[in-house]
């Protein structure tokens, strides 16, 4: 069974990530194109950032463990 880390967030995305309601934020995660794996999957092990306005997530594909992305765009 993996273990999988905590998120690491800057200050600003941890602010972002939390000002959006639970369930959609559970609807975001698992909602990510693997380019790899070329459908939708779920990011793990992923941290956060604030890049040109817009929240970034990056993380792994939970099923091919290649690198994923999130962008959650600014309002």
């Amino acid at each position: 069974m993996a273990i999988e880390s905590l998120p690491t967030f800057t200050k600003p995305a941890r602010q972002r990530w939390e000002s959006i309601p639970s369930n959609i934020r559970q609807r975001l995660l698992s909602n990510v194109w693997g380019g790899h794996c070329h459908h939708e999957t779920t990011i793990t092990n992923f941290s956060g950032n604030i890049k040109g306005g817009d929240l970034l997530l990056v993380g792994k594909c939970a099923e091919c463990r290649g690198d994923v992305a999130r962008v959650i765009e600014g309002s």
